[in-house]
This record gives structure tokens, C-alpha cells and sequence, in this order.
């Protein structure tokens, strides 16, 4: 076990030994500050890292990870990532991505008592309950769970976009832009589901509108002023 562990510090070392051979000011670089354009939210399972997967280096994409990559509106983790990156980093692009196989969603179709987990798996057991009909009307089980994972993406971008900060950003900027994928552990291929932003936003706001502050109306008044 120790021997593993120390293997970790052998593998930074090799790692910065290979970055300074590459660009010998990358530190120098990294440290000066971030401007990512994405902010990823993923699932905190130790197969599906967002970096690796999209093919970027360090600095270029905002990571925020739980189980089932869960978008929970009284998760302060989760809310707080979303508020910093739209605000302050600006990022343009916000991507849930869920992943099959994906143990918290199997964990959620289970009818079994998770302890402390259970008010985290309510989340996606809402999210079945939302789809019920079409789910149950699926008969392969495997079919089912994929579907669902599937669906968790939808409804997790959905609470994004439920979000003030993201709302009156994009009604500013225009962006950021949420998407939807699932990431297939098999093939190693991220599925884009297709996430319609702005018909989601045009559909939630007549019930989540929270752009109506005199702050978010008179800069839109401004930028339509100078168009």
C-alpha cells in the first residue's frame, strides 16, 4: 500500500520533469491565473476524468464532481462553483456529463435504504419519478438504467439554467451555453445529447424568471441602447 502511495510523488516528479522539457516557463504560466472557457460537472467515479476524456490540458476546463453529477440547489458546493465560474471566470460553455455505468444512478433505481445517501439519491429518484411513464415502459432493464442516466443529464442541465446568475448572464453576454453528454465507458466517446439551451430558458422562465432586477434591466437596456 505504501509502496502505491509513494508511486504518486514518483509520478509527480516525471510530470514536471516532462512539462518543463516541453515549455520551460509552464509553471511560471500556470500560476499567473485561470480563464477557462468551460465549467465541467461531472461524477466524482475514478474512471471518467473530464480532462482526460476532452483531450485539454490544466487550465483550461473548471471541474466540479459528485455523485451522479448531481446539480442540487441546496448543495452549496455545487451552487458556489456555478456562481463563481459564471461570474468571475466567465466561462462560455457549462457541460454536465454523466456517464454509463454510473453507480449513483443504479444505486437510486435500487429500492434500498442508503443511510446518509438517501437524501443526495432522492435527486435522481425525483428525476424517475418526472419520467416515470417512459422509463417503466422500457423493458430492458440495461435500457432503463442507460435512459435514465440520460435523463439525469437533462434535468441536472435544466437546474442550471433554473440559476440567477445564469440566467442574467446569458441575457447580458450571451452566454454561457449549457450542454448536455453522456460519456459511454465502453467506447470512450461522449454522447451529446442535444441539450436545447434556449428553448429550455424560454420554457423555465415563465415559471424561474429571475432576470427581472433593475440591475439586469438597465444593462440590457444599455446594450440593446448601443446596438
Amino acid at each position: 500500500m505504501s509502496q502505491n502511495f509513494n508511486k504518486i510523488f514518483e509520478n509527480n516528479k516525471l510530470w514536471i520533469e516532462k512539462k518543463l522539457g516541453e515549455d520551460a516557463d509552464f509553471f511560471k504560466k500556470l500560476a499567473s491565473g485561470q480563464a477557462p472557457d468551460y465549467l465541467y460537472i461531472g461524477c466524482s467515479d475514478s474512471r471518467v476524468t473530464a480532462e482526460e476524456l476532452m483531450g485539454v490540458g490544466p487550465g483550461e476546463i473548471f471541474v466540479h464532481r459528485n455523485i451522479a453529477n448531481l446539480v442540487n440547489t441546496l448543495d452549496m458546493s455545487s451552487t458556489a462553483v456555478i456562481q463563481y465560474a459564471v461570474q468571475h471566470l466567465k466561462v462560455k460553455h457549462i457541460i454536465v456529463c454523466g456517464h454509463y455505468g454510473c453507480g449513483g444512478v443504479k444505486a437510486a433505481m435500487t429500492p434500498q435504504d442508503y443511510g446518509l445517501m438517501n437524501p443526495w439519491l432522492r435527486n435522481i429518484r425525483d428525476v424517475y419519478r418526472l419520467h416515470q411513464t417512459e422509463l417503466d415502459a422500457i423493458t430492458d432493464e440495461h435500457k432503463r438504467y442507460n435512459r435514465l442516466i440520460e435523463l439525469n443529464v437533462q434535468e441536472q442541465c435544466i437546474n442550471v439554467v433554473k440559476m440567477a446568475v445564469v440566467q442574467e448572464r446569458y441575457i447580458l453576454e450571451q452566454y454561457p451555453i449549457v450542454h448536455g453528454w453522456v460519456f459511454d465507458l465502453e467506447t470512450g466517446k461522449i454522447i451529446d445529447l442535444n441539450i436545447d439551451f434556449e428553448k429550455i430558458l424560454k420554457d423555465i422562465q415563465k415559471v424561474y424568471d429571475l432576470t427581472n432586477s433593475d440591475w439586469v434591466m438597465s444593462r440590457k437596456n444599455n446594450i440593446n441602447l448601443k446596438d
